[in-house]
């Protein structure tokens, strides 16, 4: 499962709607990927089709999905944005990564 924070569901339904996309029935894609400074990155886009593969989940009206092979690495997530001056964007608060990089953006296990 993961969660979104309600700072990073205003900000996911605002750029949908800027990209063409409606939070009502297209999705969040969020994945994980090889690469960044920690050996795996997060990966976050919009999407409108679900994979036979694809773990779907909603928290805070936000609908997500998550590839088959990320999920192990994403179970607990908590999807929050920050906007301050330390920097903006998207922030995964993940029990999993035993460690992270200074930019938040990979992660190890």
């Amino acid at each position: 499962m993961i969660k979104v924070s309600d700072t990073a569901k205003n900000k996911v339904m605002a750029l949908m709607s800027e990209e063409g996309f409606d939070a009502s029935k297209d999705y969040v894609r969020v994945g994980v990927k090889s690469g960044g400074c920690s050996g795996l990155s997060y990966e976050l886009k919009f999407d409108n089709t679900v994979a036979e593969t694809d773990k779907l989940f909603e928290d805070n009206a936000v609908k997500i999905l998550v590839d088959k092979k990320s999920f192990l690495y994403l179970v607990g997530t908590v999807l929050e944005y920050s906007g301050g001056l330390n920097g903006k964007g998207f922030v995964f608060n993940n029990p999993n990564a035993q460690r992270t990089c200074g930019c938040g953006e990979s992660f190890s296990l």
